[in-house]
């Protein structure tokens, strides 16, 4: 059986989608995954065959001339892991901490694959773009993409847990609202305050049910301002049953990273997307209005965000429940269990091709 690596790590943004890779090809391949130390925190050690190969963060604190030392003495321990590991494949889920990696592949002459899940190529990737056979996205019209490149793009469906297939979704009932409050691996602090005063006056109309994720440092503040206004809720901090959680709920307020957003479609769940505002390039400002523009949700900036925004939207979207039930039929034929197959095959295809 031929060997594969996945490099990945950081944030569950780029190990989430490892996993699912991992899940996959582990029946085809003798797999294991190399992560930095963030990226272990998403990954059960259980059940993944799984490295560290610790990159750290560029930080100021660092200086310029201890960040390139410490890079080189991963480069080095990728260098010679790969050499004893002795893969065919290696496939990068993206981020810095990859970059190592891929260089070492290619001084071994391992065929390099990368994965951009976001509507913007990230500058890892566009640096590793030159040593890679194949980089497989969502989209052909991926922003910043040299053209010189083009043949080199892979389009794949987006890549969703397994899971999250084989959770049934019901319509939106008249008389009760489950709202998602999610902001990714990360969590956003934001979201976790902006619509509190908005929540509270919805709550007075409807039988509302919030299921918010946040920090450990957040959890007991939102749990006692629930209890406190009488909100039905599930406080929770970074699950790896969220799709269990997820599949209750009629709508989400979400940021856009693109596996939370690909996640949501594929539960036909209608979202706001708020992206953060910081993000490189903007890329989660482009992954909603992906979807936007499909009609599966709305999307603002956090700069557009007023007071009893959330509450006017409520009320001119979303009351009647009409405009999420078509938006839930819309989403029907988008994701099919039956597509995640023939997704990794045509992923495992391109393997091999020249």
């Amino acid at each position: 059986m031929s060997s594969m690596i996945i490099s990945t790590g950081g944030t569950g943004g780029h190990v989430i989608p490892a996993k699912v890779f991992y899940d996959y090809f582990k029946e085809k391949f003798n797999v294991k995954i190399i992560s930095d130390k963030r990226g272990l925190n998403f990954i059960e050690k259980e059940n993944y065959n799984v490295n560290e190969i610790h990159i750290p963060q560029f930080k100021k604190n660092l200086g310029f001339l201890v960040f390139p030392l410490f890079f080189i003495a991963s480069f080095l321990k990728s260098l010679f892991f790969l050499k004893k590991e002795n893969p065919k494949f290696l496939l990068s889920t993206g981020g810095y901490m990859s970059i190592p990696h891929c260089l070492a592949a290619k001084i071994l002459n391992i065929k390099i694959f990368l994965f951009e899940p976001n509507l913007v190529i990230g500058r890892s990737n566009l640096l590793l773009l030159r040593f890679c056979k194949k980089i497989f996205a969502y989209e052909t019209s991926i922003k910043n993409l040299p053209p010189k490149f083009k043949h080199k793009l892979k389009v794949i469906k987006p890549i969703i847990r397994k899971e999250f297939l084989k959770q049934k979704k019901t319509l939106p009932s008249n008389k009760e609202f489950k709202v998602l409050i999610i902001g990714g691996s990360q969590t956003a602090k934001k979201l976790d305050t902006i619509f509190l005063k908005d929540i509270l006056k919805i709550s007075k109309i409807i039988n509302l049910t919030i299921y918010h994720q946040t920090s450990k440092s957040n959890q007991e503040y939102l749990k006692n301002f629930y209890q406190q206004n009488s909100i039905t809720n599930k406080v929770f901090t970074f699950d790896n049953k969220l799709s269990e959680t997820m599949s209750l709920c009629d709508f989400a307020i979400t940021r856009a990273g693109a596996s939370t957003l690909s996640e949501l479609v594929s539960l036909k769940i209608p979202f706001l997307a708020i992206p953060f505002p910081f993000s490189k390039d903007d890329h989660q400002y482009f992954n909603a209005k992906f979807y936007v523009d499909k009609s599966f949700g709305w999307l603002t900036n956090e700069h557009e965000i007023f007071e009893d925004y959330l509450y006017k939207f409520y009320i001119e979207n979303i009351h009647n429940k009409q405009t999420l039930v078509n938006k839930v039929e819309k989403m029907s034929n988008f994701i099919f269990e039956e597509s995640w197959f023939e997704n990794f095959n045509m992923i495992e295809q391109a393997f091999y091709e020249n």
